[in-house]
């Protein structure tokens, strides 16, 4: 379970990583790296938003143990 948590993590800081960037500089770097518009590029954004998801129940997780 723990490598998927790992995997989570890596997505959602690309995703964050990729917003800051567009944020700044209104650089898009999934977009660069894949086509625009292709579905790899939709299939990168689907896999951030469930990372994302799985991590509001880890950090949920997290402080139900440290309580």
């Amino acid at each position: 379970m723990e490598t998927i948590y790992k995997i989570c993590l890596f997505f959602t800081v690309l995703g964050a990583l990729n917003w800051g960037l567009i944020g700044l500089f209104d650089f898009n770097l999934v977009t660069t790296i894949f086509e625009e518009g292709s579905i790899i590029v939709r299939i990168i954004y689907i896999l951030i938003g469930l990372c994302g998801l799985i991590d509001i129940g880890i950090f949920f997780n997290h402080l139900e143990t440290h309580e």
